[in-house]
């Protein structure tokens, strides 16, 4: 219970400081128990840890599997999916596993919606958002795997590193607090190792206030945990008796980190999800880097998936509008170049806010649909900075910032092969909360996000124009993107399966345990097609004539397009 707690709490600063022989010792201990990380400045890599074995796991790779195993279907749906972000493309991708064919519609030149990255005139990337990849993402995991590209990701050191503001080291550079978790010792007993060896900024009796805070989650799991998002992050907090220094220095950071808004908002549903991810799998929380542009290393692999097996992706083909009948059910959608077509099912996987501005005024009294009216993107910055030198205090890992205008951050050139420079440093940073710069000019962001690095890189970058210097920079504004997963929120986010009879939605801000995230967005759209596949099966949805020659080529090109070998879905093979 003392170490639950500490989780949250270890980041608080306490009075003590371990002397330095039991420093020494513990350090020795670690390296026993496979406590691994590179010093500053320094790349490496680590093997692909065991992200296929656990529950969550193997139950994301039964329902993966489940789409290809029965025969395939001789008159197939031709099913529209209106965007190709990932939701949007994992429904795409299992209903062509199923022997159905998707047809993407995306309406920018570029795929990927959140994940989407764009390329400058010197050939530099930059992307939507900094995305990293946790053990603890099971469908995203094994979609990897069953498009066989698993070894694109990049893990690094199993440590979460926290910026401590206004702290330096013996060099004088930015201090920060480690929690590392050792590769020999199972959960949870890697989580206690990080945290108990992280004693001079825990005080036990916060460990004790917010270990006993949680007792009733890990009394009752997930039922206690998916109740709690009647309450802020702030809420429960003060509800739990735990200081408001817990709040102030850790749940800020916290907050930024898994949904870009401050815990006075976040439902604390978010937070104890995370940590019960974390805790209950050994190697939930490390995390791992794509080894390049989203664009070439997942989402063209996962569109080629998708055309191999009958299925069709198209860009620059934006909804216009949607056409219903008298009983509700979609007729036709009209595209921005002038073209309506029909199709025997139709899944939405835009995000929230475009969805409701698409909504048939004829659904909108449905409660199904009214409710989301109450669901709001979060504005979000990423910023990206090339300097014209390297810097050498960054560290090859995802690193928390904890300052006031930024979330998380990472040095590209350090931690990402297809963006390496051993000459100069590419910061790429999450500037959030967001809302108060959203309108604000490019140069005027960069100016704020500086301000914060002075802080924490006090010897590198410098208000007097001494230090590293900026080349250029790229700002990618998003004004709404996930979902703002605000208190009591929850029974406001709507199932995949919607009233409407040939209607389907898919994105993070549907109903799934993952929340606003990659994952939740894969298994959104794992969802949306298991949806359609049930209802096509169950006689509630028909082919209509003109699938049907289309229907013959998807049926035989998935037949024909190689499937995911069984060893690639097995995780000592992987």
């Amino acid at each position: 219970l003392l170490l639950l707690g500490g989780l949250a709490g270890a980041l608080v600063r306490g009075p003590s400081r371990r002397p330095r022989a039991l420093r020494t010792r513990t350090a020795a201990i670690g390296d026993v128990l496979g406590v691994d990380f590179p010093p500053a400045g320094v790349k490496r890599d680590y093997p692909q840890p065991d992200v296929y074995s656990s529950g969550p796991a193997r139950a994301a790779r039964e329902l993966s599997v489940s789409f290809g195993s029965g025969p395939k279907p001789d008159r197939p749906l031709r099913v529209a999916v209106v965007g190709g972000g990932l939701a949007g493309l994992s429904t795409a991708k299992y209903l062509a596993d199923a022997g159905h064919i998707p047809v993407v519609c995306e309406g920018r030149d570029v795929l990927g919606g959140k994940v989407a990255a764009f390329q400058d005139e010197d050939g530099d990337w930059y992307e939507t958002g900094l995305h990293v990849f946790f053990g603890a993402y099971p469908n995203m995991n094994s979609l990897l795997a069953e498009l066989g590209i698993q070894d694109r990701l990049q893990w690094k050191s199993h440590s979460m590193i926290f910026a401590m503001p206004g702290q330096r080291d013996a060099a004088g550079d930015q201090r920060f607090a480690r929690f590392d978790f050792p590769s020999k010792l199972p959960a949870p007993f890697n989580a206690a190792w990080a945290i108990l060896t992280n004693t001079e900024m825990l005080t036990w009796p916060e460990k004790i206030k917010f270990g006993m805070g949680l007792l009733p989650a890990i009394l009752f799991g997930q039922r206690y945990i998916d109740e709690q998002d009647r309450l802020t992050v702030s809420e429960w907090m003060r509800n739990n008796g735990v200081p408001d220094r817990v709040n102030e220095e850790v749940f800020i950071a916290m907050a930024k980190a898994l949904n870009f808004v401050d815990p006075d908002k976040l439902s604390m549903t978010v937070v104890l999800t995370a940590i019960s991810r974390f805790l209950k799998e050994t190697d939930g929380s490390k995390v791992a880097f794509l080894d390049g542009p989203p664009n070439t290393r997942l989402l063209a692999p996962l569109a080629e998936h998708i055309t191999a097996r009958g299925g069709e992706v198209h860009t620059s083909k934006r909804l216009r509008r949607i056409n219903t009948g008298d009983d509700l059910a979609v007729t036709s959608l009209e595209f921005n170049d002038g073209s309506t077509e029909t199709f025997d099912a139709y899944v939405s996987a835009v995000p929230v806010d475009i969805f409701k501005l698409l909504m048939p005024d004829p659904w909108r009294e449905l409660p199904y649909f009214s409710a989301l009216k109450d669901l709001v993107g979060v504005p979000v910055i990423n910023v990206h900075l090339w300097f014209d030198r390297k810097l050498q205090s960054t560290v090859d890992n995802l690193l928390f910032s904890r300052s006031k205008l930024l979330s998380v951050y990472a040095d590209m050139s350090l931690v990402c092969d297809g963006y390496e420079d051993d000459k100069r440093s590419m910061l790429e940073l999450v500037f959030a909360p967001a809302k108060d710069y959203i309108n604000s000019s490019d140069e005027e962001i960069v100016e704020a996000t500086l301000d914060e690095l002075y802080r924490l890189f006090p010897n590198e970058i410098k208000a007097d124009g001494t230090g590293a210097k900026v080349e250029k920079f790229h700002v990618v504004k998003t004004p709404a993107s996930v979902y703002e997963a605000k208190a009591r929120l929850g029974p406001k986010r709507p199932d995949q399966v919607s009233p409407v009879s040939n209607f389907f939605l898919a994105g993070c801000f549907t109903s799934q345990q993952y929340l606003a995230s990659m994952e939740g967005a894969v298994l959104s759209g794992k969802l949306a097609a298991k949806a359609v596949v049930e209802a096509y099966e169950g006689g509630k949805l028909l082919p209509g004539d003109e699938s049907t020659p289309a229907a013959g080529a998807a049926s035989a090109a998935s037949a024909a397009a190689p499937a995911p070998a069984p060893d690639m879905l097995v995780g000592s093979a992987v």
